[in-house]
């Protein structure tokens, strides 16, 4: 009889505790996520988090906010996460530049990368095109290796800060094509680009999806892009590659939550991103953008920073590039 009743027991609180469990779960979320972005709006990444705030939004039932927070090539933002309680309700949408490039150059940063973040998922991945001033007499890439050697030290290209993906390409571009275009840091990619259409400067590399408009327009003009294919949206536009073989650049942009955040949190968000990247209008606008979509599991996003980080050790250990 005792048996019985014990047994009864067990299966009363088994129960219970398969009940309970969902219950705690349909808590999160019950207040508006916020998703910060270390670089001011206008730029690809605040495109790609605004086109998908919407949607993840719809799936999550509460509102999703995009928080600029710029400054310091991205570094600003992603401490303010790497503080914030772990509670699902602080994202960090992030460049390769702030995962990896940054981590890989600077020493003393105010947090560790792969050890105060939890990866969420890559969300997309895009290439950039080498926007000059229409008023330069440069049509491709052999033409501005020419311009720029004629004109050492007074040829100067933009980018979005200081140890970002597009300062890396300028310098990398320098070191393959034996120029010396000077680096001008701007506190975000609009800024950037914004004195480039003005002549303040001459060149940059930057995202399609912030460069596009302005190519459209006649504002600027795309001389070669960092893929290693032809664009279908731009099949016009030349590959850097085709003039400097192996020339390959690609920035990816990836979410994620500060350390301790719970897997189960962790997941269902990976899950509405997932969802959201399948919207048509999401797919469209990505597409238009330039921007490829990704979608990895946490696992296979962690992995995925940690092969770059020291990709990009191995890159600044064998040349000769350094933080301004």
């Amino acid at each position: 009889m005792n048996s019985l009743k014990l047994l009864f027991q067990f299966i009363f609180c088994f129960f219970i505790g398969v009940i309970h469990f969902p219950s705690q779960a349909q808590n999160y979320p019950n207040k508006p996520i916020h998703i910060v972005i270390g670089f001011p709006p206008g730029g690809a990444i605040d495109t790609l988090g605004r086109v998908l705030a919407p949607k993840i939004s719809k799936e999550l039932g509460q509102p999703v906010v995009i928080d600029n927070k710029g400054g310091a090539g991205g570094v600003i933002g992603m401490q303010f996460v790497a503080n914030a309680e772990p509670d699902g309700y602080t994202l960090f949408l992030g460049t390769l530049g702030n995962y990896s490039i940054t981590p890989a150059m600077v020493k003393d940063l105010p947090y560790n990368v792969q050890k105060d973040f939890v990866p969420i998922t890559q969300v997309a991945s895009s290439p950039f095109i080498i926007f000059i001033n229409p008023q330069l007499p440069i049509k491709n890439v052999p033409e501005l290796i020419n311009y720029a050697k004629a004109n050492s030290g007074k040829v100067y290209f933009s980018s979005s800060g200081n140890g970002g993906l597009p300062h890396m390409a300028g310098e990398i571009f320098n070191d393959a094509a034996g120029t010396k275009m000077i680096h001008v840091p701007y506190k975000g990619s609009a800024p950037s680009i914004t004195d480039v259409i003005g002549g303040q400067v001459q060149v940059t590399f930057e995202a399609i999806a912030i460069g596009l408009p302005y190519l459209k327009s006649g504002r600027l003009k795309g001389i070669a892009t960092t893929d290693n294919k032809r664009l279908s949206i731009l099949p016009e536009i030349p590959t850097v590659s085709e003039s400097l073989p192996g020339f390959v650049l690609k920035n990816w942009f990836g979410l994620s939550a500060p350390k301790q955040t719970s897997s189960d949190k962790v997941q269902l968000i990976q899950r509405s991103i997932l969802i959201a990247m399948k919207d048509p209008e999401v797919i469209k606008t990505m597409n238009d953008l330039g921007l490829e979509p990704v979608g990895d599991s946490p696992v296979e996003f962690a992995q995925f920073i940690r092969q770059e980080t020291n990709r990009w050790q191995s890159i600044f250990a064998k040349g000769n590039i350094k933080l301004e």
